[in-house]
């Protein structure tokens, strides 16, 4: 039987953890503007979240990429842009011996100082609903070639430079039709950093502990909080109801299970906490657009897993 997962939250990244000798440029270099490139493996490759957006493109390899609460494969060519405080990662499948020296071409760059330009500089202003997008992770469809050019602008420039040569390559990305959304939950969008904790309490108590029952109106009142304004504040937070948030943890948890372990699928429902297997079966075709059972067929047809 397959070993199963084990339960990780994301790392938050942090600027004192960005050494040069894992690829990223000197401080005295980056400005608002970040390039990064690394292969792998890579103490860089773990589930994790960071205060700034960040363009991620592939340049090797395949895989299983995680963001937010989606899964889905990779494979050279990938381009996603994904949001603040999003958890991601890629994790290569089909590594070579002595691994890859170059798999990831990362730009990452800030919120405040774009948005604040932008209501300043009207030119701007058509990128504010990309980086509202970006709250779920956008993969980016046809770009490939496209995006590696403007990537080694960027990395190539610097200063007005680098920033006309960043425009570009958001221009590009802001007339692309060709894109989807990833995440359907916004784990990690809150305004400070008090929201922030107890955003964090909430959720990790959710994914903690999935099984046990919990209502909006037990957390409103461990809050101080009227159910009502429990239900705005989380909302405005995360972006979902509470229901609609604990099932797509749930499901999102369930689809772990259903690729990295043998348990039957009934087993699993009851693993991340419904009650009945008919409603677990009703639940998972909502979000995810097909049974537990085509799930796991598709897991196994996408990664090469047996069935």
């Amino acid at each position: 039987m397959a070993t199963l997962p084990r339960q990780l939250k994301p790392e938050l990244e942090r600027d004192f953890s960005r050494s040069q000798e894992l690829g990223y440029e000197p401080p005295d270099e980056a400005g608002f503007i970040r390039c990064l490139s690394h292969g792998f493996p890579t103490p860089l490759a773990r589930w994790h979240y960071h205060d700034e957006y960040e363009l991620h493109l592939i340049t090797a390899t395949s895989g299983k990429v995680f963001v937010g609460d989606w899964i889905g494969q990779f494979e050279p060519g990938q381009l996603v842009l994904t949001g603040p405080r999003l958890p991601h990662n890629w994790v290569t499948m089909d590594l070579p011996e002595g691994g890859v020296a170059e798999r990831d071409l990362v730009i990452q760059f800030l919120h405040e100082p774009l948005v604040t330009a932008s209501q300043h500089m009207s030119e701007l202003r058509e990128v504010v609903p990309l980086l509202d997008r970006a709250k779920h992770g956008i993969e980016f469809f046809g770009l490939h070639e496209k995006a590696l050019a403007h990537w080694r602008r960027v990395k190539s420039s610097h200063g007005l430079a680098r920033f006309g040569a960043f425009c570009d390559f958001l221009s590009d990305l802001v007339q692309c039709t060709d894109y989807r959304l990833l995440s359907s939950a916004q784990l990690q969008s809150v305004d400070n950093s008090a929201q922030l904790d107890q955003i964090n309490a909430i959720v990790n108590r959710i994914t903690d502990n999935l099984i046990e029952p919990l209502s909006a109106a037990e957390l409103a009142l461990e809050l101080g909080l009227s159910e009502s304004s429990f239900s705005r504040f989380f909302r405005r937070a995360t972006g979902n109801t509470f229901t609609d948030f604990v099932n797509h943890v749930r499901i999102n948890r369930a689809c772990q299970l259903l690729m990295n372990s043998d348990l039957l699928i009934a087993s699993i429902g009851f693993e991340v906490g419904f009650s009945n297997i008919a409603n677990f079966n009703r639940r998972f075709l909502d979000i995810k657009g097909m049974t537990p059972s085509d799930y796991r067929r598709q897991v196994a047809k996408r990664f090469g897993l047996k069935a």
